[in-house]
């Protein structure tokens, strides 16, 4: 079972080929490959740890769909001064599927 750990959208996420995932937005249309060069280890038979990336190594990304995702609340107050305030956040992000992993 082979999987690479990845750096993207300022996060390391742990991949497997046909496998899905939420990454911050990305500037690609639904349909299209991304290919992301900043792999920091691939393992199939051997591991190839970086430093800090793998030479050679890529993973290849479907962009499957773009999204919001629920609303957080952020709530601000000044105790004692009648200061209130309310808002909502809806971070976006974009859906990928793992098509491929290319080791070193």
């Amino acid at each position: 079972m082979s999987f690479a750990i990845i750096q993207i959208g300022g996060k390391q996420v742990k991949v497997k080929e046909k496998e899905t995932f939420k990454t911050e937005l990305l500037h690609a249309e639904p349909g299209e490959s991304v290919t992301v060069n900043e792999v920091l280890l691939v393992h199939d038979k051997d591991t190839h740890i970086g430093t800090p990336h793998v030479t050679g190594a890529s993973v290849v990304l479907k962009v499957i769909k773009h999204g919001k995702a629920a609303k957080v609340g952020v709530f601000k107050m000044i105790k004692r001064k009648r200061y209130r305030r309310t808002r909502g956040h809806r971070q976006q992000f974009t859906a990928v599927e793992v098509t491929k992993i290319t080791g070193a």
